[in-house]
């Protein structure tokens, strides 16, 4: 388990506070955190920033559409 105590979250500005958003901690040595941010006590997804870039870019790609 990862400690995430010192992670300094963020969510998109496109959020506009409509409730259904995650929120990344970039700010830790060696990894990246994803979570929800209607439950920021529940559990987080860790990853690599290589695996967290690669991540991004499969998004921005149309790779991991649904």
């Amino acid at each position: 388990m990862q400690d995430l105590q010192d992670a300094r979250w963020r969510k998109s500005s496109f959020s506009a506070d409509q409730g259904e958003c995650v929120e990344v901690a970039s700010n830790l040595p060696g990894l990246v955190a994803v979570r929800d941010s209607k439950n920021p006590s529940g559990p987080a997804l860790v990853a690599s920033p290589g695996g967290w870039s690669a991540f991004l870019r499969g998004l921005a790609r149309g790779e991991l559409s649904a």
